[in-house]
């Protein structure tokens, strides 16, 4: 019995990006040069041709930290002993560390001896880098062409000995084509795994998996809130980005929302994934089907996506209509910075700040009409204008939000209320008591509507304070903070005020 497989790791060649100056001919016939014989290892091995693999399927798991893990199952007829094959199309951004590969046909009788990722891709760049010294053929964008020994290639310039003995300098922007005889050894069209297999042979399934960068997926959520902003429909749609290098083609997605430590053992990682599989719902799915995962929510699109390369997708994952809702103002006219010891300087704390903030709230439980927790994404709130035509009048994100907890949005500050806060006394009681007094203003221009604005006061000079001559009642919200809540008529102005002492150990 042969041994399980193993993981290897090995540095393939170093990564060329560069751009391609009009078109490149090559002789098709030379590119399969490229490929390294098993028989330059063990002169008793069987090279493979790699067969057409036929994909049997994508699991592409996302986390929404850039983050991907590819499970890829493709089928291949493998020859008895000893032969490469090379695994085509996987991600450019791939972490060659984590990369696992098993024959699901005969995993007993496959093992992996050596496994390489070459990614020594073919590019202008490349090419020169690889013909330096040898015969080339330039043509210009007036269709000059020039024929030589390639000197350099560096620099934004193609410097050519030409068979006359001269030197031709060529700068790459004026160049239409550029003609090599072969495709270098070790080259190649697309990122590969390449793995040295000792097999019993025959028509054998593979699995692949893999972590790789370059994928990430984002919520963004579309409210329309209600004219009388007492209600709002919701629709949070996934939005997948693909960078990797790679196309997924009808991948079965999943997306798990949540901050996931990276350090921690990748094979862990891929056991925890794997075992998503086993929960089938037990009613008819919608399109995007949520659920618990470990410590992390876990959403499965439940149709098969192809994400391409360089592409953005969005596919709708919640929805919610009628889902009650609160506007609110908020006038936040002091600042608290924290303390270490009583503060006495007479204007620390002091903004002046007038503007007055609007606010939304709405509650993500079953009884508001949602049932739904939110990953942490963009949220752009709309609502309608007198002609039907929907405006933008917010847009902010939320982080991770589980069923049944309250979202507050700021949209932005109102135009027709105005703030002000005005120190109106300060003095020593004594070396260890101040006494400060503070008025706030809250004017509504509004012509036909009341408003109710919260105003949070910070107490900031020190932990032991106390309240008194207040104009208006108050709720205690933490140990540095309390809050009025006022009611002002269209065309009023409304003034809340208090004393607050402090007291320290002298």
């Amino acid at each position: 019995m042969r041994r399980p497989t193993v993981f290897f790791l090995t540095a393939g060649a170093g990564l060329v990006l560069a751009s391609v100056f009009g078109s490149l001919s090559v002789p098709v016939m030379q590119a399969q040069d490229a490929t390294p014989t098993a028989a330059s290892i063990d002169p008793t091995a069987v090279l493979l041709t790699p067969a057409t693999p036929q994909p049997d399927g994508v699991n592409l798991t996302i986390y929404n930290q850039g983050t991907a893990l590819v499970q890829d199952r493709r089928t291949f007829d493998l020859q008895a002993g000893i032969s490469t094959l090379d695994f085509t199309d996987v991600a450019a951004s791939i972490d060659s560390t984590s990369v696992s590969f098993k024959s699901l046909t005969d995993p007993n009788g496959t093992s992996v001896l050596e496994q390489n990722y070459v990614y020594d891709l073919v590019g202008s760049g490349a090419l020169l880098e690889r013909y330096l010294d040898q015969q080339i053929e330039i043509v210009t964008n007036d269709g000059t062409t020039f024929s030589g020994q390639l000197l350099s290639g560096h620099n934004g310039e193609i410097i050519l000995k030409l068979e006359s003995g001269e030197v031709a300098v060529v700068s790459l922007s004026n160049v239409r084509d550029l003609r090599f005889p072969a495709l270098p050894d070790g080259l190649i069209t697309r990122p590969t795994l390449r793995w040295l297999l000792d097999s019993l042979g025959g028509e054998q399934q593979v699995e692949l998996t893999y972590l790789t960068g370059g994928i990430n997926w984002t919520a963004d959520y579309i409210l329309l809130l209600a004219n009388d902003n007492q209600a709002l429909d919701l629709n949070g749609w996934v939005t997948l980005t693909n960078t990797s290098g790679a196309t997924f083609e009808g991948a079965k997605v999943k997306l798990v929302a949540g901050d996931v430590n990276r350090i921690q053992n990748e094979a862990q990682m891929y056991d925890m994934v794997m075992q998503t599989a086993s929960m089938a719902p037990s009613a008819p799915p919608p399109q995007v089907e949520q659920r618990e995962f470990n410590e992390y929510k876990l959403y499965e699109i439940q149709r098969p996506v192809t994400v391409a390369d360089n592409e953005t997708k969005q596919v709708e994952f919640v929805s919610g209509t009628g889902i009650p809702a609160t506007t609110f103002f908020v006038y936040e006219g002091g600042a608290f910075y924290g303390y270490y010891s009583p503060i006495t300087d007479q204007y620390y704390g002091q903004t002046g700040i007038t503007d007055v903030q609007n606010w939304l709230e709405f509650t993500t439980g079953e009884e508001n009409n949602l049932d739904a927790a939110l990953p942490a994404g963009r949220v752009r709130v709309y609502q309608e204008d007198v002609d039907g035509s929907a405006l933008l009048i917010g847009e902010n994100s939320i982080d991770h939000t589980p069923k049944g907890e309250t979202v507050k949005l700021y949209l932005g500050n109102a135009f027709d209320i105005v703030g002000e806060r005005t120190q109106t006394d300060f003095r020593f009681i004594s070396s260890n008591i101040i006494e400060e007094r503070f008025e706030i203003h809250i004017r509504n221009r509004k012509e036909d509507e009341s408003v109710e604005v919260r105003i949070p006061e910070h107490l900031y000079r020190w932990s032991n304070w106390e309240i008194f001559g207040n104009s208006d009642p108050f709720t205690q919200m933490d140990s540095a903070t309390i809050e009025f809540r006022v009611t002002v008529e269209p065309g009023e102005e409304k003034v809340v005020s208090y004393t607050v002492r402090y007291t320290w150990p002298s």
